[in-house]
C-alpha cells in the first residue's frame, strides 16, 4: 500500500531587537551564563512585563512580508508548564487572539511546478531559558529566557523533505530580507517543532501526528523527517502502532526518539495574561508599517531580469542576499553596464567573499568603485587581466581604481607602434611556436599572444594583440 505523507512545521524566529520581549535586558548573543538577566527576565515576585514596540512592529512586518491578515487586536495568555527553563512555571504566548492571521503563505518551487504553502497563522511569545547539559549535571542559561519569538504555523500543506526544506530557506530569506530576524540557525534564531504523519493513498483524514521538538538545523530536519517517514510506513505496513506523541532527534544514532505523549492545549490551561493589555494596532499604523516593506526575494530577481538584462541565474544568485543584490543594484545603475557588472561580482568579488569569510558589508570595496572599475574596462582604459589584479586590493583596502591605475601607471596600451615592437620581439624570441603555427597548430598563436601580454606587464590591449600576431603569422 502506497502511503501519503502529511507535514506541518512550527517555526519560531527571534526577533532583531535590542532588548527582550518585556525588559530592557540585552539580546545580544554569547554573553556570560545569566548576564543578561533582570528580576523580570527571572520571573521574581512583583516584577510586570512592558511590551517592547519594536518586537510588535517585527511581528507585524513579517506577518505582511508573508501575505497574512493582520490582527487589529491582539492579546497575551499564559501557557501554564513547570520545567527549569521558564522561572514563572508559565509562558507568555499568544493562544487565543495572535498578530497575524491566515490568508498568507510561501510559494515554494517542486520539480511539479511552485506550490503555495499556507501559514495558519503567526503568534508572538517569549523564549524560554537554555539548559546545558554536562557530564553530571545541568545548568540553565537564562539570557535566552525571554528572548522576543514569533512562531509562524503552516497548514498541513508539505508533503516531502524537500518541500519543507524548500519552505523554511525560502521563508528565511524572506524574514532576512525584511530585517526581522537575522535567523541564525547556529545560534538557535531560528528552530522548527515538526509535525508529520503518513496515511494511505485515497484516505481523507490525516493520520496519528507525531511531533519532532526543536529543530535548529535544515540538515537535521530533512534527516529526522526521512526516517521518521520511514518508521511510521514500517509501523503501519507491519501491523505496528503509532501513537500521537514528542519525539528527538538524536542525530549521533540517527533516528527519532520518543520524549512523552503529545499534550493538547488543555493541558497547558491557557488563560489571559492580567498583567498586559492587549495590543491594539491603528490603520494609520499598520499602512506606515506596510509603506516601509522592502520587495520580496522573488519579486526583485523577475525585475533584476527585466531591468538589467541579465539571465535568471544571475539574479537568483545575486538576490540571495539582500546585501549582495543592493550592491549590485547600486553599482549596475551607477555604470549602466548589468550584465558585465554580475561577471565581476559572480566571478572574483563571490570568490573573495568565500576566500575571506565576508560579507559584502564587510568588505572595503564600494559600488561605485566597482561601477568605475567596469568603465574603465569597457572604455579599454585598462584590460582585464589588469583588472583583475586590482579587484583583491579594492576588496581589501577600498579606493577608486581610476585612481590606482593612474598612479601606478597601468593604463592599458593601445599605441600600434609599440605593440608591433613587442610582437615582433617575441615572434624573433620564439621561431619554434611561429614554425608550429605554420605547421597547422593554431594554438600557438595564443602562446605568443600570452608572451605579449607578459612583456607589456599585463597591459597590451589583447584586441590588438591578438590582430597584429595573426597578421605576423600569416
Amino acid at each position: 500500500m502506497k502511503y501519503l505523507t502529511t507535514i506541518g512545521l512550527e517555526t519560531h524566529v527571534h526577533l532583531k531587537t535590542a532588548s527582550k520581549l518585556w525588559c530592557g535586558c540585552s539580546t545580544a548573543f554569547g554573553a556570560e551564563p545569566n548576564l543578561n538577566t533582570c528580576p523580570g527576565c527571572l520571573g521574581y515576585p512583583g516584577t510586570l512585563p512592558v511590551v517592547n514596540r519594536e518586537a510588535v512592529k517585527l511581528a507585524v512586518t513579517a506577518g505582511m512580508m508573508l501575505g497574512c491578515e493582520i490582527s487589529r487586536r491582539s492579546t497575551f495568555d499564559r501557557k501554564s508548564y513547570f520545567y527549569p527553563d521558564i522561572p514563572k512555571n508559565y509562558q507568555i504566548t499568544q493562544n487565543q487572539n495572535p498578530i497575524c492571521l491566515g490568508g498568507g503563505g510561501v510559494t515554494i518551487q517542486t520539480p511539479g511546478g511552485s506550490k503555495f504553502i499556507r501559514i495558519h497563522h503567526i503568534h508572538m511569545e517569549e523564549d524560554a531559558a537554555k539548559i546545558n547539559h554536562y557530564a553530571r549535571f545541568s545548568g540553565v542559561d537564562f539570557n535566552r529566557g525571554c528572548m522576543p519569538l514569533i512562531e509562524i504555523v503552516t497548514e498541513p500543506d508539505i508533503s516531502s523533505p524537500d518541500e519543507a526544506m524548500a519552505y523554511l530557506q525560502t521563508l528565511r530569506q524572506i524574514l532576512v530580507y525584511a530585517n526581522v530576524s537575522d535567523c541564525n540557525l547556529e545560534e538557535g534564531k531560528m528552530r522548527s517543532d515538526i509535525n508529520v504523519s503518513i496515511r494511505p493513498e485515497g484516505q481523507e483524514k490525516l493520520g496519528t501526528r507525531v511531533e519532532i521538538k526543536n529543530m535548529n538545523t535544515f540538515k537535521g530536519i530533512y534527516a529526522a523527517l526521512e526516517y521518521e517517514i520511514a518508521r511510521q510506513t514500517h509501523a503501519a505496513t507491519h501491523g505496528g502502532t503509532l501513537v500521537q506523541e514528542t519525539r528527538r532527534w538524536e542525530p549521533d544514532l540517527g533516528e527519532t526518539q520518543s520524549m512523552r505523549a503529545k499534550e493538547n492545549a488543555h493541558d497547558y490551561r491557557y488563560f489571559p495574561d492580567p498583567d498586559l493589555t492587549p495590543i491594539v494596532l491603528s490603520e494609520e499604523q499598520i499602512k506606515a508599517w506596510r509603506d516601509a516593506l522592502p520587495e520580496l526575494p522573488a519579486a526583485r530577481r523577475a525585475r533584476m531580469v527585466a531591468e538589467y538584462g541579465i539571465p535568471e541565474y544571475d539574479a537568483g544568485v545575486l538576490a540571495d542576499e539582500k546585501a549582495n543584490a543592493d550592491f549590485f543594484e547600486a553599482a549596475a545603475r551607477a555604470c549602466g553596464q548589468g550584465k558585465a557588472v554580475s561577471n565581476w561580482f559572480m566571478t572574483e568579488i563571490m570568490r573573495l567573499l568565500s576566500e575571506t569569510g565576508k560579507t559584502i558589508t564587510e568588505c572595503a570595496m564600494t559600488p561605485e568603485a566597482l561601477a568605475e572599475l567596469v568603465t574603465l574596462v569597457s572604455k579599454r582604459v585598462i584590460n582585464g587581466t589588469i583588472a583583475k589584479e586590482l579587484v583583491p586590493e579594492l576588496f581589501e583596502n577600498g579606493g577608486m581604481p581610476a585612481a590606482l591605475v593612474e598612479a601606478r601607471g597601468l593604463g592599458q596600451v593601445s599605441d600600434t607602434a609599440t605593440l608591433e615592437a613587442f610582437v615582433d620581439q617575441v615572434i624573433a624570441a620564439n621561431p619554434k611556436s611561429v614554425e608550429s603555427y605554420k605547421a597547422g597548430k593554431t594554438a600557438a598563436a595564443g602562446f605568443i599572444v600570452g608572451q605579449v601580454m607578459k612583456l607589456s606587464q599585463g597591459k597590451a590591449d589583447p584586441q590588438i594583440v591578438g590582430r597584429l600576431v595573426a597578421e605576423r603569422l600569416t
